[in-house]
């Protein structure tokens, strides 16, 4: 691929990314800004403290859960072994295909809930062991992770209905489904905290809810598309035998990247109280610009390499991964100079208020800005190990994962004695950018050049486009006024975004970088004509 291509010469399979980009970023925008109102509300409700550690801790099992057995892994598997039924195979054929699909599904997905369920006091030992010095505490985690499990169930389910609309590339009504989930655990707080003890099992009810909502919300576009079907326990189906082979690389693959969540959740139990809370909420910060591109860009990308793998297209492979890269760096990088920046004033506008103080905003800015350091790490990470999935070498990723799992490992315990909690987001950077370095390294000796003077230019561009958002961010937070007053802050903040965002897209109209182009395309009115400006 050349260092620079015209702004105007995009090919088709591009447009494709972008327009399935367009459609997942938007609605993951959505749920994005839902999550920002339910944790700001779960701060007011509930503050940062041992009993929010508890609920973090109990949540982040089944929705680790989530992302590795129904988002990340069926996802994966499900796409290539649907998009083969609905290309190569009858109407009636693709029908008990699902049907033979749903039936294990449920099966698999309710043993995993009932012995999550009965182990959860284990569970929690082994990533919490912090908890065992306050009984009550511990408690109260087992209680809210056994009320929280079945979300497993529900969430497999929406997962397999995000499955067979993807292969179709129906995309906008399965990226919503994490809107409904926050909108339930949102409203749960009001209608239900004051009626349950803990208050705090309010929200393990909202999380069910939403569970709930997420697969409701599908059910009309699978209807229109003919793929409502009711389970049918056809256990020997071919088609489940493919979709197996292909999950467990998968699983084990992401299982890699979600090990590096509990070995931070199980230090952090080992810190000053609110260690663990602080972590969540700098999270749910960071992972606004990486949801909005990074894990959207991987999810419109997949379908496209693995056709171009299947199709044997090496360098339209190779095209396509290059153009993922340089699109989600253009986005991430200019994200993470605002959040490194500006952590104090985006953390205090979202989260102070009520029980989460300047103490609170302190510790969790500390945070974001090791998360956020890591942006460019993580999203890239995730579109590199795409080109491995879709060739069917899930095995690779999973040996990557596991030397990234242990560059976090040995980070944390390095950075963890002088930074504490902030060097525990430092690690997980650490080890996003070693998975992202061993994902290219290897991709280029399997696959050849991919590009890589073309991304070194466009991340040399994307840097100088980035020089008066620095300085942009830095003159805000220096003339910041001293006010606590929730109104003056939000316009400071609002203001601030708006110029950072309008000084970098006019950086890069006037340094030409082609990125901004491919990103109107998501708008099909603002696409430039041929010879005219953007």
């Amino acid at each position: 691929m050349p260092e620079r291509r015209d702004d105007f010469k995009v090919s088709s399979t591009e447009r494709q990314i972008v327009k399935a980009l367009g459609s997942i970023g938007s609605a993951t925008a959505l749920s994005r800004v839902a999550g920002f109102v339910r944790d700001v509300v779960v701060a007011l409700a509930f503050g940062a403290g041992p009993v929010t550690d508890a609920f973090f801790v109990a949540f982040r099992i089944p929705n680790v859960l989530r992302r590795l057995l129904a988002e990340g892994a069926l996802a994966t598997a499900m796409i290539p072994v649907f998009s083969e039924y609905f290309v190569t195979r009858s109407w009636p054929e693709v029908l008990r295909m699902l049907r033979a699909v749903l039936a294990l599904a449920l099966v698999a997905l309710g043993v995993t809930a009932l012995l999550g369920i009965a182990t959860a006091p284990w569970i929690l030992k082994a990533i919490a062991p912090g908890f065992a010095d306050d009984p009550a505490q511990a408690g109260l985690a087992v209680l809210l992770t056994r009320v929280m499990f079945p979300y497993v169930v529900l969430v497999g389910l929406a997962a397999l209905a995000t499955g067979a609309l993807n292969a179709q590339g129906r995309f906008f009504a399965s990226a919503l489904g994490p809107a409904v989930q926050n909108v339930a655990m949102i409203a749960a707080i009001p209608l239900l905290a004051s009626r349950v003890d803990p208050p705090i099992l309010s929200l393990a009810i909202g999380v069910l809810v939403g569970g709930v909502g997420q697969v409701v919300i599908q059910l009309p576009s699978l209807r229109r598309c003919g793929l409502l079907v009711l389970p049918a326990a056809e256990f020997r189906h071919p088609a489940l035998a493919r979709l197996v082979r292909l999950l467990l690389p998968a699983v084990f693959g992401l299982a890699a990247v979600q090990v590096m969540v509990f070995v931070n959740t199980l230090l952090a139990s080992l810190l000053r109280p609110g260690s663990i809370s602080y972590l969540y909420y700098a999270d749910r910060v960071m992972e606004f610009p990486l949801g909005i591109f990074g894990i959207a860009l991987a999810s419109a990308s997949l379908p496209v390499m693995a056709r171009q793998a299947a199709a044997g297209e090496t360098r339209a492979l190779t095209e396509t991964l290059g153009f993922s890269l340089r699109l989600a760096l253009y986005a991430s990088l200019p994200a993470m100079i605002g959040l490194v920046i500006l952590r104090a004033p985006i953390v205090r506008v979202l989260f102070e208020r009520g029980k989460f103080g300047p103490a609170e905003t302190g510790a969790t800015a500390d945070a974001l800005a090791w998360y956020a350091i890591g942006l460019v790490g993580f999203a890239g990470s995730r579109i590199a190990a795409q080109v491995f999935y879709a060739l069917g070498q899930s095995g690779t990723a999973v040996r990557l994962g596991i030397v990234a799992v242990g560059a976090n490992v040995l980070a944390a315990l390095l950075m963890m004695g002088p930074l504490g909690h902030a060097g525990l987001a430092g690690a997980s950077s650490v080890g996003a950018y070693v998975n992202l370095l061993a994902l290219l390294y290897v991709a280029r000796r399997r696959l050849g050049p991919l590009g890589g003077r073309a991304l070194a230019a466009s991340a040399a561009r994307t840097l100088a486009a980035s020089i008066p958002l620095i300085g942009w961010c830095a003159l805000v937070l220096a003339l910041w006024p001293a006010s606590r007053s929730l109104p003056v802050n939000i316009v400071w903040l609002g203001g601030a975004i708006a110029g950072g965002v309008a000084l970098y897209w006019g950086a890069s109209v006037v340094l030409g970088l082609s990125e901004r182009t491919a990103l109107l395309r998501m708008f099909p009115r603002a696409e430039p004509r041929e010879g005219v400006g953007a």
